[in-house]
C-alpha cells in the first residue's frame, strides 16, 4: 500500500502519534532528524512541505543540500516519468546507456577548468562512497596511504570517510582508523585556532600546512591527498577564504599532492558558484560529487585528473553505481540550474539574506556569529550573557539552539543543526525559493530567535 495520506479511520493526531511511536520502536538509535523535527509529510511542492496534521512548513534542510530544485520539481518529475514510461532498463550496473551518456555530457560541461582531461567514476549511492572511492584512488595513484584533512570537516560516516572527518564525538566509539590522518586546522574566524581570525590567521593556517610537509622532524610523511571542503557544512557553514584554497592548491601542486575536493554539499549552484572551488578560481585533482546531482536520488560520482587514472578493472566497484532514474533526474537538475540562472540566484538572494540576518544579530546577542556563501547560511548560537573571549566570540549554546529550531517549527519552519556542540542553525533552502518565501523565513527565524530568548537564564558548562 502507497501511504500518501492518513488511514481515513484514525484522527489525524492519533495516526501521526502512531506513525512516530512505530518509529521509534522500529528504526534504529542513530536516527537524527527524526528526534528535532516530529512530523509525518504527505506532500511536498519546492519547498513547502505538508504534515499528515495538515500543517505546512518551509523546508530549509532541502535534504541536507540534496533538493537544489525543492520537493517535486516538474523537471525532475518529468525526467523520471519518462524513463519510467520509456521501459528502459533501471538497473545495469556500469553498463553504457543513452542516459548515463547525457548525463556524463552534462556534467562534464560544469568542471572547473572546462570538460577536458577528467575521468568519472561511479560509486555507491552516498556521498560517504565517493569519498571512500576519492581516497582509495589517490593512493592507487601515489603508493602512499596518508591523509591531510582538517578540524571541522565532513566526508560521510563510512571507515576512511570518517577517518578524515573531525567529529570526535562519533569518532570516539570506535577503533582506531586503518587511515593514517595528519589533522590541519581550518580557518574559522569566530572560534579560530589561533586566536586571531581574519586573514593573519588563515595565513597562518596555510603556513603551518606548507611547513608539514617541509619540516624534515614534523612527524609528516608524505601522504596520498589532501581533502577539504570549499564550505564546510556539517562543520557550522564556515566558508573557506578564497586566498587559502589558493594557497592549498599551489601547496599541494608544488609537494606533488593530488587535492581532493569535497563538493558533495556545496555544488550544484548552492553557494553561488556551480562549483564552490570556482570562488577561488581553483581546479582540484579530484572533484566528490553527491546530493543535488542526483536531482532528489541517490548518485555518487567522483571527476579526478586523467593522469590518476592508474587502478585496474574491478579495483572499485559496487551494485547500484547505474541509477538510471538518478541520472535522468541529474541531468533535468544541472540543466535547469544553469539555464534558468540559479546559480546567479542563489549568489543573490543568500547577499541579501545574510544582510538582513547580520541586522538580527545586531540586535540579538545570542546570535555570536552570522556567515556562509550563496544559500549555504549559519548562525552560531551562543551564550547572550557570557563573557566574550580575546577575539569576541562567547561560548556555544546548543540548548538554546534547540529551543530555536523547536520554535521555527512551531512556526512551520523546518532547520537543521550543526556546528560544534550542534549550536549553529543550518538554513540550506532550494536555489528556487522566492522572494516571498525569503520574507517569511527571516520573519519566522527572527520570531524564534525573539521566543526561545525570551527569559533564557543560560547553562553553566
Amino acid at each position: 500500500m502507497v501511504v500518501s495520506q492518513l488511514p481515513s479511520s484514525l484522527p489525524a493526531a492519533q495516526a501521526v502519534a502512531d506513525v512516530l511511536g512505530r518509529q521509534q520502536d522500529r528504526e534504529s538509535a542513530a536516527r537524527t532528524y527524526a528526534r528535532t523535527l516530529p512530523i509525518v509529510p504527505v506532500h511536498a511542492d519546492g519547498m513547502v512541505v505538508q504534515g499528515a496534521d495538515g500543517r505546512r512548513y518551509l523546508d530549509c534542510l532541502s535534504g541536507a543540500g540534496t533538493l537544489a530544485l525543492g520537493h517535486n520539481h516538474p523537471v525532475v518529475v518529468d525526467a523520471i516519468r519518462r524513463l519510467l514510461d520509456s521501459g528502459a532498463p533501471l538497473h545495469v550496473l556500469d553498463l553504457g546507456t543513452f542516459e548515463k551518456d547525457e548525463f556524463t555530457t552534462t556534467l562534464l560541461d560544469t568542471m572547473p577548468g572546462g570538460p577536458e582531461g577528467w575521468r568519472l567514476h561511479f560509486c555507491g549511492p552516498a556521498g560517504t562512497d565517493a569519498v571512500e572511492a576519492a581516497l582509495k584512488l589517490t593512493q592507487i595513484a601515489t603508493g602512499r596511504s596518508g591523509v591531510l584533512a582538517f578540524t571541522g570537516g565532513y566526508h560521510g560516516m563510512t571507515a576512511a570517510a570518517l577517518a578524515v572527518s573531525a567529529n570526535v564525538g562519533v569518532k570516539t566509539p570506535l577503533p582506531r582508523a586503518a587511515i593514517e590522518v595528519t589533522r590541519l586546522p581550518f580557518p574559522y574566524d569566530y572560534r579560530c585556532p589561533f586566536g586571531l581570525g581574519g586573514a593573519l590567521a588563515a595565513d597562518l593556517a596555510a603556513r603551518y600546512a606548507e611547513t608539514m610537509l617541509t619540516d624534515p622532524h614534523s612527524g609528516v610523511v608524505p601522504p596520498a591527498a589532501m581533502i577539504l571542503e570549499p564550505v564546510q557544512g556539517e562543520g557550522g557553514t564556515v566558508p573557506a577564504p578564497d586566498g587559502w584554497l589558493r594557497e592549498m592548491r599551489r601547496i599541494t601542486a608544488a609537494h606533488g599532492i593530488p587535492l581532493i575536493v569535497d563538493e558533495v554539499q556545496t555544488g550544484v549552484g548552492r553557494t553561488g558558484a556551480f562549483w564552490a572551488v570556482e570562488h577561488a578560481a581553483v581546479v582540484p585533482d579530484v572533484l566528490v560529487m553527491s546530493k543535488a546531482i542526483g536531482g532528489s536520488l541517490p548518485l555518487a560520482v567522483i571527476a579526478y585528473r586523467e593522469e590518476l587514472d592508474t587502478w585496474r578493472p574491478g579495483a572499485h566497484t559496487g551494485t547500484f553505481r547505474g541509477n538510471q532514474l538518478a541520472m535522468v533526474a541529474g541531468s533535468a537538475t544541472v540543466r535547469h540550474v544553469r539555464e534558468a540562472g540559479l546559480v546567479e540566484r542563489a549568489a543573490t538572494v543568500g547577499d541579501r539574506m545574510l544582510r538582513e540576518l547580520r541586522l538580527l544579530q545586531g540586535q540579538q546577542p545570542a546570535v555570536g556569529d552570522v556567515r556562509g556563501r550563496g544559500l549555504m547560511i549559519g548562525l552560531e548560537i551562543v551564550e547572550p550573557d557570557a563573557a566574550p573571549n580575546a577575539i569576541g566570540a562567547r561560548p556555544a549554546a546548543p540548548e538554546l539552539a534547540r529551543r530555536i529550531q523547536a520554535e521555527c517549527l512551531d512556526r512551520g519552519l523546518m532547520v537543521e543543526l550543526g556546528g560544534r556542540h550542534d549550536a549553529v542553525l543550518r538554513l540550506l533552502p532550494p536555489l528556487t525559493i522566492t522572494d516571498l518565501q525569503v520574507d517569511a523565513v527571516l520573519t519566522r527565524l527572527a520570531g524564534a530567535v525573539q521566543a526561545a530568548t525570551s527569559g533564557y537564564q543560560g547553562t553553566r558548562r
